[in-house]
Protein backbone atom coordinates (compact mmCIF):
# COMPACT_ATOMS: atom_id res chain seq x y z
CA UNK A 1 0.00 0.00 0.00
CA UNK A 2 1.02 3.65 -0.64
CA UNK A 3 2.95 4.06 2.87
CA UNK A 4 2.43 7.88 2.54
CA UNK A 5 -1.19 7.32 2.78
CA UNK A 6 -0.48 5.43 6.19
CA UNK A 7 1.59 7.43 8.11
CA UNK A 8 -1.04 10.14 7.41
CA UNK A 9 -3.81 8.65 8.84
CA UNK A 10 -1.43 7.50 11.83
CA UNK A 11 -0.74 10.77 12.85
CA UNK A 12 -4.08 11.41 12.03
CA UNK A 13 -5.46 9.47 15.09
CA UNK A 14 -2.53 10.66 17.20
CA UNK A 15 -3.30 14.00 16.53
CA UNK A 16 -7.08 14.30 16.51
CA UNK A 17 -7.74 11.73 18.96
CA UNK A 18 -4.99 12.22 21.56
CA UNK A 19 -3.94 10.01 23.19
CA UNK A 20 -2.39 9.47 26.98
CA UNK A 21 1.09 8.28 25.58
CA UNK A 22 1.50 12.08 24.11
CA UNK A 23 -0.62 14.21 26.52
CA UNK A 24 -0.90 12.25 29.66
CA UNK A 25 -4.26 13.18 31.58
CA UNK A 26 -5.96 15.18 28.92
CA UNK A 27 -6.48 12.06 26.95
CA UNK A 28 -7.72 9.74 29.75
CA UNK A 29 -11.33 9.34 29.42
CA UNK A 30 -12.93 7.08 32.06
CA UNK A 31 -16.06 5.30 31.62
CA UNK A 32 -17.40 2.22 28.89
CA UNK A 33 -20.55 4.17 27.26
CA UNK A 34 -18.37 4.59 24.23
CA UNK A 35 -16.96 2.00 23.99
CA UNK A 36 -19.67 -0.29 24.26
CA UNK A 37 -21.28 1.90 21.57
CA UNK A 38 -18.56 1.79 19.33
CA UNK A 39 -18.29 -2.39 19.56
CA UNK A 40 -22.24 -2.55 19.25
CA UNK A 41 -21.74 -0.19 16.04
CA UNK A 42 -18.97 -3.30 14.74
CA UNK A 43 -20.81 -6.01 15.99
CA UNK A 44 -19.41 -6.57 19.44
CA UNK A 45 -16.41 -8.10 17.87
CA UNK A 46 -14.88 -8.42 21.97
CA UNK A 47 -17.80 -11.41 22.37
CA UNK A 48 -16.00 -13.85 19.93
CA UNK A 49 -12.99 -14.74 21.33
CA UNK A 50 -11.94 -16.25 25.10
CA UNK A 51 -9.88 -13.48 26.97
CA UNK A 52 -7.66 -13.16 29.79
CA UNK A 53 -8.23 -9.13 31.36
CA UNK A 54 -4.92 -8.14 33.10
CA UNK A 55 -4.54 -5.18 35.53
CA UNK A 56 -2.03 -3.61 38.39
CA UNK A 57 0.45 -0.97 38.74
CA UNK A 58 3.88 -2.73 37.54
CA UNK A 59 4.56 -6.07 35.76
CA UNK A 60 1.30 -6.29 33.61
CA UNK A 61 3.03 -6.07 30.56
CA UNK A 62 5.68 -8.38 31.58
CA UNK A 63 2.79 -10.93 33.21
CA UNK A 64 0.94 -10.35 29.77
CA UNK A 65 3.63 -11.45 27.21
CA UNK A 66 4.30 -14.76 29.22
CA UNK A 67 1.27 -15.74 29.36
CA UNK A 68 0.06 -15.13 25.94
CA UNK A 69 3.50 -16.86 25.29
CA UNK A 70 2.88 -19.92 27.11
CA UNK A 71 -0.44 -19.85 25.71
CA UNK A 72 0.81 -20.32 22.05
CA UNK A 73 2.73 -22.91 22.83
CA UNK A 74 -0.45 -25.58 24.27
CA UNK A 75 -2.12 -27.88 21.44
CA UNK A 76 -5.70 -27.93 20.60
CA UNK A 77 -7.95 -31.27 19.93
CA UNK A 78 -7.07 -31.00 16.36
CA UNK A 79 -3.30 -30.97 16.59
CA UNK A 80 -2.70 -27.04 16.33
CA UNK A 81 -1.61 -24.46 18.52
CA UNK A 82 -3.83 -22.08 19.89
CA UNK A 83 -4.10 -19.12 18.20
CA UNK A 84 -3.56 -16.06 20.89
CA UNK A 85 -3.99 -12.39 20.92
CA UNK A 86 -2.21 -10.07 23.35
CA UNK A 87 -2.97 -6.45 23.48
CA UNK A 88 -0.75 -4.07 25.85
CA UNK A 89 0.55 -0.58 25.89
CA UNK A 90 2.26 1.67 25.68
CA UNK A 91 3.70 0.88 21.97
CA UNK A 92 8.01 1.73 22.29
CA UNK A 93 8.30 2.28 18.40
CA UNK A 94 5.53 1.24 16.10
CA UNK A 95 2.04 1.81 17.60
CA UNK A 96 0.94 -1.88 16.08
CA UNK A 97 3.12 -3.25 19.09
CA UNK A 98 -0.18 -3.16 21.02
CA UNK A 99 -1.85 -5.81 19.28
CA UNK A 100 -0.11 -9.19 18.57
CA UNK A 101 -1.30 -12.50 17.02
CA UNK A 102 0.32 -15.68 17.67
CA UNK A 103 1.77 -17.92 14.67
CA UNK A 104 1.58 -15.00 12.09
CA UNK A 105 4.88 -14.06 10.01
CA UNK A 106 6.51 -10.23 11.06
CA UNK A 107 8.14 -8.31 8.62
CA UNK A 108 11.49 -9.97 9.37
CA UNK A 109 9.93 -13.27 8.29
CA UNK A 110 9.91 -14.52 11.69
CA UNK A 111 6.90 -16.46 12.72
CA UNK A 112 6.03 -15.43 16.13
CA UNK A 113 3.82 -13.10 17.38
CA UNK A 114 2.97 -10.90 14.57
CA UNK A 115 1.76 -7.30 14.13
CA UNK A 116 -1.51 -6.31 12.06
CA UNK A 117 -1.00 -5.87 8.59
CA UNK A 118 -0.48 -1.82 7.55
CA UNK A 119 -3.33 -2.36 4.85
CA UNK A 120 -5.71 -3.98 7.81
CA UNK A 121 -4.87 -0.87 10.04
CA UNK A 122 -5.55 1.79 7.22
CA UNK A 123 -8.84 0.33 6.16
CA UNK A 124 -9.88 0.26 9.64
CA UNK A 125 -9.13 3.65 10.40
CA UNK A 126 -10.57 4.82 7.12
CA UNK A 127 -13.56 2.78 7.35
CA UNK A 128 -14.45 4.21 10.65
CA UNK A 129 -13.35 7.68 10.99
CA UNK A 130 -17.17 8.74 10.54
CA UNK A 131 -17.59 6.58 14.04
CA UNK A 132 -15.01 8.05 15.55
CA UNK A 133 -15.51 11.84 15.42
CA UNK A 134 -19.42 11.51 15.82
CA UNK A 135 -19.10 9.53 19.16
CA UNK A 136 -15.92 11.45 20.76
CA UNK A 137 -14.00 8.45 20.91
CA UNK A 138 -10.54 8.85 22.74
CA UNK A 139 -7.18 7.50 21.34
CA UNK A 140 -7.16 4.24 23.44
CA UNK A 141 -10.68 3.07 22.67
CA UNK A 142 -9.81 3.37 19.13
CA UNK A 143 -6.49 1.17 19.04
CA UNK A 144 -8.35 -1.24 21.88
CA UNK A 145 -11.45 -1.38 19.26
CA UNK A 146 -9.35 -1.60 16.52
CA UNK A 147 -7.37 -4.59 18.10
CA UNK A 148 -10.89 -6.47 18.94
CA UNK A 149 -11.37 -6.18 15.71
CA UNK A 150 -8.80 -8.08 14.62
CA UNK A 151 -8.99 -10.37 16.89
CA UNK A 152 -11.83 -11.39 15.65
CA UNK A 153 -11.03 -11.20 12.25
CA UNK A 154 -8.24 -13.48 12.82
CA UNK A 155 -10.32 -15.58 14.55
CA UNK A 156 -7.99 -16.05 17.88
CA UNK A 157 -8.90 -18.40 20.58
CA UNK A 158 -7.76 -16.41 23.33
CA UNK A 159 -6.38 -13.20 23.84
CA UNK A 160 -4.64 -11.40 26.87
CA UNK A 161 -5.70 -7.93 26.96
CA UNK A 162 -3.58 -5.70 29.42
CA UNK A 163 -6.05 -2.67 30.95
CA UNK A 164 -4.91 0.65 30.19
CA UNK A 165 -5.06 2.98 32.91
CA UNK A 166 -6.85 1.70 36.60
CA UNK A 167 -9.23 -1.32 35.71
CA UNK A 168 -12.66 -0.58 36.73
CA UNK A 169 -13.30 2.27 33.90
CA UNK A 170 -11.00 0.91 31.86
CA UNK A 171 -12.17 1.06 28.01
CA UNK A 172 -10.77 -3.15 27.71
CA UNK A 173 -13.25 -3.78 30.72
CA UNK A 174 -15.73 -4.32 28.36
CA UNK A 175 -14.43 -7.74 27.92
CA UNK A 176 -15.99 -11.24 29.89
CA UNK A 177 -12.47 -12.90 30.61
CA UNK A 178 -12.23 -16.47 31.40
CA UNK A 179 -9.83 -15.53 34.14
CA UNK A 180 -8.64 -11.64 35.88
CA UNK A 181 -5.27 -11.25 36.95
CA UNK A 182 -4.32 -8.35 39.11
CA UNK A 183 -0.13 -7.60 39.65
CA UNK A 184 0.36 -5.40 42.39
CA UNK A 185 -0.54 -2.07 43.52
CA UNK A 186 1.36 1.04 44.07
CA UNK A 187 1.17 4.85 43.73
CA UNK A 188 1.12 5.78 40.39
CA UNK A 189 -1.47 7.81 37.57
CA UNK A 190 -2.97 9.19 41.40
CA UNK A 191 -4.55 12.08 39.95
CA UNK A 192 -7.00 9.72 38.13
CA UNK A 193 -7.26 6.64 40.69
CA UNK A 194 -6.58 8.07 44.07
CA UNK A 195 -4.10 9.05 46.61
CA UNK A 196 -4.07 5.52 48.37
CA UNK A 197 -3.13 1.76 47.84
CA UNK A 198 -6.79 1.49 48.98
CA UNK A 199 -8.23 3.62 46.01
CA UNK A 200 -6.18 2.27 43.84
CA UNK A 201 -6.72 -1.40 44.55
CA UNK A 202 -10.65 -0.55 44.67
CA UNK A 203 -9.92 0.53 40.79
CA UNK A 204 -8.10 -2.39 39.93
CA UNK A 205 -10.72 -4.25 41.48
CA UNK A 206 -13.10 -3.31 39.23
CA UNK A 207 -12.28 -6.16 36.45
CA UNK A 208 -12.93 -8.95 39.04
CA UNK A 209 -16.09 -10.05 37.50
CA UNK A 210 -18.98 -12.47 38.84
CA UNK A 211 -18.03 -16.20 38.94
CA UNK A 212 -14.51 -15.51 37.17
CA UNK A 213 -11.34 -16.94 38.55
CA UNK A 214 -8.47 -13.99 39.88
CA UNK A 215 -5.30 -14.23 40.36
CA UNK A 216 -3.45 -11.77 42.75
CA UNK A 217 0.19 -11.76 41.93
CA UNK A 218 1.34 -9.51 45.48
CA UNK A 219 -1.51 -8.44 48.32
CA UNK A 220 0.09 -5.30 48.57
CA UNK A 221 -1.09 -4.80 51.94
CA UNK A 222 -4.65 -4.54 50.62
CA UNK A 223 -5.41 -7.50 50.09
CA UNK A 224 -9.06 -6.83 52.15
CA UNK A 225 -10.05 -4.78 49.35
CA UNK A 226 -9.61 -7.68 46.64
CA UNK A 227 -10.92 -10.40 49.23
CA UNK A 228 -14.07 -8.31 49.67
CA UNK A 229 -14.53 -7.72 45.79
CA UNK A 230 -14.25 -10.84 44.82
CA UNK A 231 -16.12 -12.11 47.74
CA UNK A 232 -19.14 -9.91 46.74
CA UNK A 233 -19.16 -11.38 43.03
CA UNK A 234 -18.34 -15.14 43.62
CA UNK A 235 -15.36 -15.07 41.89
CA UNK A 236 -12.78 -17.97 43.21
CA UNK A 237 -9.88 -15.82 44.37
CA UNK A 238 -5.81 -16.92 44.12
CA UNK A 239 -3.01 -15.01 45.68
CA UNK A 240 0.03 -15.81 44.09
CA UNK A 241 2.47 -15.28 47.13
CA UNK A 242 0.27 -17.81 48.65
CA UNK A 243 0.03 -20.36 45.69
CA UNK A 244 1.76 -24.11 45.94
CA UNK A 245 2.50 -24.99 41.74
CA UNK A 246 1.90 -28.21 40.64
CA UNK A 247 2.18 -28.13 36.94
CA UNK A 248 5.02 -25.45 36.80
CA UNK A 249 7.25 -25.91 39.79
CA UNK A 250 10.83 -25.83 37.98
CA UNK A 251 10.46 -22.53 36.58
CA UNK A 252 13.57 -20.35 37.89
CA UNK A 253 13.86 -16.65 36.52
CA UNK A 254 17.11 -17.27 35.49
CA UNK A 255 15.91 -19.74 32.51
CA UNK A 256 14.02 -16.50 31.18
CA UNK A 257 14.53 -14.30 28.50
CA UNK A 258 12.84 -11.23 30.29
CA UNK A 259 15.78 -9.68 32.44
CA UNK A 260 15.10 -8.04 35.94
CA UNK A 261 14.65 -9.00 39.40
CA UNK A 262 10.98 -7.85 39.11
CA UNK A 263 10.48 -10.89 37.27
CA UNK A 264 11.01 -12.83 40.29
CA UNK A 265 7.87 -11.30 41.42
CA UNK A 266 6.29 -11.63 38.17
CA UNK A 267 7.13 -15.41 37.31
CA UNK A 268 4.87 -16.20 40.35
CA UNK A 269 1.72 -14.69 39.67
CA UNK A 270 2.51 -16.16 35.64
CA UNK A 271 2.55 -19.44 37.00
CA UNK A 272 -0.37 -19.10 39.50
CA UNK A 273 -2.50 -17.67 36.40
CA UNK A 274 -1.62 -20.38 33.95
CA UNK A 275 -2.55 -23.50 37.09
CA UNK A 276 -5.76 -21.70 37.44
CA UNK A 277 -6.78 -21.00 34.10
CA UNK A 278 -6.17 -24.60 33.16
CA UNK A 279 -7.83 -25.61 36.15
CA UNK A 280 -10.97 -23.71 36.79
CA UNK A 281 -11.71 -22.35 32.92
CA UNK A 282 -12.37 -25.23 31.05
CA UNK A 283 -9.63 -25.37 28.89
CA UNK A 284 -7.75 -28.43 27.69
CA UNK A 285 -4.37 -29.51 26.11
CA UNK A 286 -3.60 -32.25 24.20
CA UNK A 287 -0.81 -33.76 22.21
CA UNK A 288 2.09 -33.72 24.33
CA UNK A 289 3.24 -32.34 28.21
CA UNK A 290 1.19 -29.68 29.52
CA UNK A 291 3.79 -28.72 31.21
CA UNK A 292 6.84 -28.69 29.06
CA UNK A 293 4.99 -26.66 26.52
CA UNK A 294 3.69 -24.00 29.17
CA UNK A 295 7.65 -23.49 30.20
CA UNK A 296 8.87 -23.43 26.58
CA UNK A 297 6.64 -20.57 26.46
CA UNK A 298 7.41 -18.57 29.61
CA UNK A 299 10.85 -18.79 29.52
CA UNK A 300 11.36 -17.52 25.74
CA UNK A 301 8.66 -14.70 26.24
CA UNK A 302 11.00 -12.20 25.12
CA UNK A 303 11.82 -13.60 22.25
CA UNK A 304 8.30 -15.37 20.73
CA UNK A 305 6.13 -12.20 21.05
CA UNK A 306 8.95 -9.97 20.53
CA UNK A 307 8.81 -7.99 24.11
CA UNK A 308 11.79 -5.30 24.14
CA UNK A 309 12.49 -2.90 27.37
CA UNK A 310 12.68 -4.82 30.34
CA UNK A 311 16.33 -5.45 31.51
CA UNK A 312 17.28 -5.26 27.92
CA UNK A 313 21.02 -5.67 27.31
CA UNK A 314 21.48 -2.54 23.79
CA UNK A 315 25.69 -2.72 24.15
CA UNK A 316 28.40 -5.29 25.79
CA UNK A 317 31.66 -2.89 25.57
CA UNK A 318 30.96 -0.36 27.49
CA UNK A 319 27.68 -2.38 29.02
CA UNK A 320 24.31 -0.80 28.58
CA UNK A 321 21.24 -1.57 29.37
CA UNK A 322 17.48 -0.03 29.40
CA UNK A 323 14.43 -0.89 31.32
CA UNK A 324 10.95 0.64 31.26
CA UNK A 325 10.24 1.00 34.56
CA UNK A 326 8.88 4.60 35.11
CA UNK A 327 7.20 4.88 38.96
CA UNK A 328 8.81 4.49 42.60
CA UNK A 329 6.97 1.21 43.03
CA UNK A 330 9.25 -0.16 40.00
CA UNK A 331 12.07 1.76 41.24
CA UNK A 332 11.96 0.01 44.68
CA UNK A 333 13.32 -3.03 42.77
CA UNK A 334 14.84 -1.87 39.88
CA UNK A 335 17.28 0.66 41.74
CA UNK A 336 18.49 -2.22 43.79
CA UNK A 337 19.21 -4.76 40.56
CA UNK A 338 20.74 -1.08 39.12
CA UNK A 339 23.38 -1.04 42.22
CA UNK A 340 23.79 -4.92 42.47
CA UNK A 341 24.93 -5.24 39.28
CA UNK A 342 26.91 -2.11 39.04
CA UNK A 343 29.04 -3.52 42.39
CA UNK A 344 29.42 -7.00 39.85
CA UNK A 345 32.29 -7.67 37.32
CA UNK A 346 31.03 -7.46 33.64
CA UNK A 347 29.69 -11.10 32.48
CA UNK A 348 30.58 -9.69 29.21
CA UNK A 349 34.74 -8.87 29.89
CA UNK A 350 35.14 -10.46 33.16
CA UNK A 351 36.49 -6.84 34.45
CA UNK A 352 35.06 -4.45 37.17
CA UNK A 353 33.19 -2.01 35.96
CA UNK A 354 34.95 1.84 36.79
CA UNK A 355 31.96 3.98 36.68
CA UNK A 356 27.94 3.82 36.86
CA UNK A 357 26.19 5.93 33.98
CA UNK A 358 22.53 6.88 34.45
CA UNK A 359 20.64 8.48 31.43
CA UNK A 360 17.72 9.29 32.61
CA UNK A 361 14.81 10.99 32.03
CA UNK A 362 10.94 10.82 33.45
CA UNK A 363 7.44 12.61 32.24
CA UNK A 364 6.07 16.00 33.74
CA UNK A 365 3.43 14.38 36.07
CA UNK A 366 6.22 11.36 37.70
CA UNK A 367 6.50 12.15 41.64
CA UNK A 368 10.19 12.43 41.19
CA UNK A 369 10.77 12.86 44.76
CA UNK A 370 9.31 8.96 45.68
CA UNK A 371 11.40 7.70 42.26
CA UNK A 372 14.21 9.23 43.74
CA UNK A 373 14.38 7.65 46.84
CA UNK A 374 15.71 4.19 45.20
CA UNK A 375 18.00 5.69 42.45
CA UNK A 376 21.65 5.11 43.32
CA UNK A 377 23.92 8.02 44.49
CA UNK A 378 27.94 8.34 44.70
CA UNK A 379 27.78 7.23 48.43
CA UNK A 380 25.92 4.43 47.81
CA UNK A 381 29.07 3.13 45.68
CA UNK A 382 32.24 2.07 45.69
CA UNK A 383 32.64 3.43 42.06
CA UNK A 384 31.84 7.16 40.64
CA UNK A 385 28.45 7.77 39.93
CA UNK A 386 27.50 10.30 36.79
CA UNK A 387 23.72 11.07 35.80
CA UNK A 388 23.31 12.44 32.29
CA UNK A 389 19.43 14.19 32.51
CA UNK A 390 17.55 13.48 29.24
CA UNK A 391 13.92 14.48 27.84
CA UNK A 392 12.21 12.14 25.43
CA UNK A 393 10.30 14.28 22.25
CA UNK A 394 7.02 14.90 23.17
CA UNK A 395 5.05 17.02 25.47
CA UNK A 396 4.82 14.79 28.61
CA UNK A 397 8.67 14.88 29.23
CA UNK A 398 9.95 17.00 31.89
CA UNK A 399 12.55 19.51 29.96
CA UNK A 400 16.19 18.07 30.96
CA UNK A 401 17.31 21.19 32.64
CA UNK A 402 14.32 21.39 34.71
CA UNK A 403 15.16 17.46 35.82
CA UNK A 404 19.16 18.64 36.24
CA UNK A 405 17.38 21.30 38.80
CA UNK A 406 15.11 19.04 40.25
CA UNK A 407 17.53 16.37 41.23
CA UNK A 408 20.57 18.93 42.09
CA UNK A 409 17.72 19.81 45.10
CA UNK A 410 17.41 16.07 45.74
CA UNK A 411 21.17 15.52 46.34
CA UNK A 412 22.10 14.00 42.47
CA UNK A 413 24.85 15.53 40.53
CA UNK A 414 24.39 15.46 36.68
CA UNK A 415 24.61 17.47 33.31
CA UNK A 416 22.63 18.07 30.49
CA UNK A 417 24.04 17.22 27.08
CA UNK A 418 23.12 18.32 23.45
CA UNK A 419 19.93 19.95 24.95
CA UNK A 420 18.95 17.01 26.76
CA UNK A 421 17.24 15.02 23.52
CA UNK A 422 17.78 11.65 24.05
CA UNK A 423 19.62 10.43 20.67
CA UNK A 424 21.38 13.48 20.63
CA UNK A 425 22.54 12.61 24.05
CA UNK A 426 23.67 9.13 23.19
CA UNK A 427 25.62 9.95 20.67
CA UNK A 428 27.66 12.69 22.80
CA UNK A 429 28.10 10.07 25.31
CA UNK A 430 28.75 6.99 22.58
CA UNK A 431 31.21 9.00 20.56
CA UNK A 432 33.17 11.24 23.33
CA UNK A 433 32.15 10.15 26.59
CA UNK A 434 32.37 6.72 26.95
CA UNK A 435 34.56 4.47 28.50
CA UNK A 436 34.34 0.33 27.93
CA UNK A 437 34.49 -0.13 31.34
CA UNK A 438 31.27 2.08 32.00
CA UNK A 439 28.01 0.76 33.40
CA UNK A 440 25.39 2.33 31.47
CA UNK A 441 21.54 2.42 32.52
CA UNK A 442 19.04 4.28 30.68
CA UNK A 443 15.45 4.75 32.06
CA UNK A 444 13.05 6.44 33.81
CA UNK A 445 10.71 6.77 31.25
CA UNK A 446 9.23 4.46 28.42
CA UNK A 447 9.66 6.98 26.15
CA UNK A 448 12.97 7.63 26.94
CA UNK A 449 13.08 3.39 26.39
CA UNK A 450 11.75 3.73 22.96
CA UNK A 451 13.80 6.72 21.49
CA UNK A 452 17.37 4.40 23.17
CA UNK A 453 15.90 1.46 21.51
CA UNK A 454 15.79 2.77 18.43
CA UNK A 455 18.96 4.99 18.79
CA UNK A 456 21.47 1.82 19.04
CA UNK A 457 19.34 -0.24 16.24
CA UNK A 458 20.55 2.75 14.07
CA UNK A 459 23.58 3.54 15.47
CA UNK A 460 25.30 0.69 16.64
Amino acid sequence: MDINLYNREINSIFNRFPSFQNVGGGAYKPGLETMEKLCRALGNPHEKFKSVHIAGTNGKGSTSHMIASALSKVAKEDGTTLKVGLYTSPHLVDFRERMKVSGLESEDGKVTFGMPPKEYVYSFLVENRGLFEESGASFFEITTLLAFSWFAYENVDIAVVECGLGGRLDATNIIKPQMCVITNIGLDHCEWLGTTLESIAAEKAGIIKRGVPVVIGEKSGVKSIFSAKAEEVGAPVTYAEEYSPELLSGIETSDLDLRGKCQEKNIKTVVAALETLFKNAGMESCGGSLAEKLTCGIVRAADITGLHGRWETLLEEPFVVCDTGHNAHGFSILGKQIIEEALRPSKYTGRPFGKLVMIFGVVADKDLTAVSEYLPKGKDLLLPVQYYFVNAAGTRALPAENLKKNMLALGFDGEVLANGGVRESLSVYINELKHDDDFVFIGGSTFVVAEALEFFKDKI
